[in-house]
């Protein structure tokens, strides 16, 4: 069912494994390796068609410090960290005690609760555009960071919940009852038993809704019009001027919006692997 190992294929695979990967990989690094080669260009050598070519002059501090002095990336950065990080906190926050609710507690509206963070998975967010830019000018949500932290959080909480969900159920039930003949309140078990043994889960879902939150450009560019809220993904437009499209600019600052994420992973790298591998084997 499973792929055997490569040390265990014939001497041919395993050569043309070691030769077929390396250049499979540069294939795939192509896009980003174009977009830090045009991030140090000078403007002229893209204007003239030297787009794959050698750059004429190697413009890194340049261009770096222009994505600063000629445009608002401080306060883009600024609005990014504030949209996602609460966001992050929110979300996860519930999906702990929907996980719980649902993983837990047996009452007849569970599972058909369960489906429904499911199914809301399955609802292409396009087809919301409209509905939630009106909700947000109604409710005076439009344009600002509240409003994209809020609407952030409730679109990933069916992820998040189903995610929490499915590990808090796999850990043994045993526990929480031998809790709660103890006389262990429910909130306690919560917090000092359930959220421990999950906790390289949370890491790893906080790691993907980082991730998910930051790179958010529709979003991002439906529900803002003014520079003050901004992210970082939408903001980086504002390099382009208004009769020339600065590309070398835009590269430079999409690579450095890229970096928080990036820092994220392998900060936590250690937990997001433990919590996508929890539960993988038995003993």
């Amino acid at each position: 069912m499973f792929p055997a190992p490569i040390e265990k294929t014939s001497p041919a695979f395993q050569w043309a494994y070691k030769v077929f990967l390396p250049i499979s990989l540069f294939i795939w690094l192509l896009p980003l390796l174009a977009i830090l080669a045009t991030s140090i260009r000078p403007a002229e050598d893209i204007n003239s068609g030297n787009v794959f070519g050698i750059p004429s002059e190697f413009n890194l501090i340049e261009n770096y410090t222009a994505v600063f002095t000629q445009s608002e990336a401080l306060q883009y950065f600024q609005n990014s960290i504030f949209i996602t990080v609460p966001t992050v906190i929110i979300a996860v926050s519930l999906a702990c005690l929907a996980g719980y609710a649902l993983a837990v507690y047996r009452f007849k509206a569970a599972l058909p609760l369960f489906f429904i963070f499911v199914a809301g998975n399955f609802v292409p967010f396009q087809i919301l555009m409209v509905p939630v830019r009106d909700l947000s000018v109604r409710t005076g949500l439009y344009d600002t960071v509240t409003g994209l932290v809020l609407f952030h959080a409730a679109f990933q909480a069916g992820f998040c919940t189903l995610f929490m969900r499915n590990f808090i159920k796999a850990l043994p039930y045993e526990l929480i009852e031998s809790a709660r003949i103890e006389g262990v309140g429910e909130f306690r078990i919560f917090w000092h038993l359930v959220l421990p043994l999950v906790r390289p889960a949370i890491a790893a879902l906080a790691v993907l809704i980082f991730t998910f939150v930051w790179n958010d450009f529709f979003w991002a560019t439906v529900l803002t019009q003014g520079e003050s809220s901004k992210p970082i993904t939408a903001g980086v437009r504002a390099l382009n001027g208004q009769f020339v499209n600065r590309w070398h600019l835009v590269s430079a600052a999409s690579l450095m919006a890229a970096i928080p994420p990036v820092l994220m992973f392998f900060l936590a790298q250690k937990h997001f692997i433990a919590g996508l591998t929890l539960g993988a084997t038995k003993g």
